[in-house]
């Protein structure tokens, strides 16, 4: 079974040589330039390289090593659950007797398989660990990643109502876009109904959340509180049909009555010749009488 594939093997073969390159120059000149001046050059220089290959040494070693300390990471919650389990076993077979031990056995696994609420919260615990391989599976069979071959960062699950909700950060070479079209294929490997991703920092696109949904709780039938409090023999009764008002009806407002004031009639006028000015009809435009 291949640990570290051959792509990421020879990526980290480079990346430490030229970390080890970088950190022995530099910390050999800056330290070689603060010796110069306490002691002789040549001095200096051998002092250089003593602090300068070692750090490099260290550079190297760390860069070398990142594939393994990942995969570790991957495993750790295992790991720490195995040696706990195996302390704890030969801690209680050491100190007690057979007899003994199968009862703290039966009981350490029994209890939690017999109550409903306990043994719920263990298979979620256990399913946030399973999703956390399925979606590294996920990543390296059918998600582009960089050309380096380094998959994304799996940082931890917890469970959700509905599932499981895992954070990742994504590595040089993949966005949120890239993983959005491929959320039915990672529902599947997560043996789950649908999977939902989404940026878990404003200021980061590079830390994602994803939600792996396994149930609808929505669709659950709850009780309700009044059950207890209506009684079933209470007789039905028949409600009026509501009426449906069809205009506006204020009888508590006083509308103000607007008093419009009077208008005064033209004074009638009389020609020079004593006759009233006739009226003007549409059709007259002037009456030449009025200016006599």
């Amino acid at each position: 079974m291949t640990v570290i594939e051959a792509k990421v093997h020879r990526s980290s073969a480079r990346n430490a040589r030229l970390a080890f390159i970088l950190t022995a120059v530099i910390a050999g000149i800056l330290t070689a330039a603060v010796a110069t001046s306490y002691t002789h050059p040549i001095v200096a220089l051998f002092v250089a390289v003593a602090i300068g290959v070692p750090l490099g040494a260290l550079a190297w070693v760390l860069v070398r090593v990142w594939p393994v300390l990942r995969l570790l990471w991957w495993w750790l919650p295992e790991t720490v659950l195995t040696v706990v389990v195996l302390t704890f076993w030969v801690q209680l077979a050491n100190h007690t007797s057979a007899v003994v031990t199968l009862v703290v056995v039966a009981l350490v696994v029994g209890v939690p398989a017999a109550i409903p609420t306990v043994r719920r919260q263990v298979v979620a615990w256990a399913w946030c660990l399973i999703v956390r391989h399925r979606l590294r599976v996920c990543f390296a069979q059918f998600i582009i990643a960089n050309q380096s071959g380094s998959l994304p960062l799996i940082l931890w699950a917890r469970p959700t109502p509905v599932g499981e909700r895992v954070w990742v950060y994504l590595r040089p070479g993949l966005a949120l876009a890239d993983l959005e079209g491929r959320l039915d294929r990672i529902a599947v490997t997560c043996h789950a109904a649908s999977a939902l991703v989404e940026r878990a920092s404003d200021r980061n696109a590079a830390y994602l959340r994803f939600d792996i949904k396994r149930r609808e709780v929505l669709t659950a039938q709850v009780g309700s509180p009044l059950v207890d409090v209506i009684t079933p023999d209470t007789p039905e009764v028949d409600r009026p049909t509501p009426v449906i008002p069809t205009a506006l009806d204020l009888p508590d407002v006083d509308a103000p009555t607007v008093t419009l004031p009077a208008q005064k009639k033209p004074a009638t006028t009389t020609s020079a010749n004593g006759s009233k000015p006739a009226a003007a009809t549409s059709t007259d435009v002037d009456d030449v009488s009025d200016w006599i």
